[in-house]
């Protein structure tokens, strides 16, 4: 395993990616450092489908491993609404402070049990031979009722989690990285990655 290609240009993405993939051993670059650009039209309808298009949308253009993400936010008061559609809620390119205003007040007579949400994320993995690999991981809260927190990216700000007292955009990267759904996802293909390849804890 020389090379992993992840299927994003998202920098604050790649930085959680470079930390909890780095005792993989092996060169890890987006899609930008790989000198790859291909229009990628996600049209499915699961996070499954989105992060299999993505993948393998890379690696026809490529012999490394090829790594792609689907993710996004489900709240339960609005229908698992924005899902598939988070990164294009509302518009592309419109800012997240506005999305997530957008929610908040989308919830303003929401009761608090019914304020539940969750990340969740997908992590598709094509490999050389063809062969493809999933891992699905979700991390629970509620909406928020302000954005709170100076980290992480997105939505961030707006999750917040019971359990620890802060959106998960409180937390520091190395706290967020063990319990975020990427982050557990990233976990579970890396030990799928490490089956595939023969790497043992001792060899890391």
């Amino acid at each position: 395993m020389e090379k992993i290609i992840f299927a994003t240009s998202n920098e604050g993405k790649m930085r959680e990616i470079r930390q909890i993939l780095s005792d993989l051993g092996c060169e890890l670059q987006s899609m930008k450092e790989a000198g790859i650009t291909v229009d990628i039209v996600e049209n499915g309808s699961t996070f499954e489908e989105n992060a299999i298009i993505k993948a393998k949308a890379v690696a026809a253009c490529t012999n490394a491993i090829v790594l792609a993400d689907d993710s996004g936010l489900e709240v339960d008061y609005m229908d698992k609404q924005p899902g598939v559609f988070s990164a294009r809620f509302l518009g592309e390119n419109t800012p997240y402070s506005v999305k997530n205003q957008y929610i908040i007040e989308k919830l303003a007579n929401a009761k608090e049990e019914e304020r539940t949400a969750r990340f969740v994320c997908v992590i598709a993995a094509v490999l050389p031979n063809g062969e493809l690999l999933t891992a699905r991981a979700t991390i629970e809260g509620r909406i928020a009722y302000q954005e709170e927190g100076e980290g992480g990216f997105g939505y961030d700000p707006i999750l917040y989690l019971p359990e620890y007292g802060t959106t998960t955009a409180g937390l520091p990267m190395e706290q967020k990285n063990k319990i975020s759904h990427r982050g557990k996802a990233l976990e579970l293909i890396k030990e799928k990655l490490k089956q595939r390849y023969g790497i043992s804890q001792a060899q890391e």
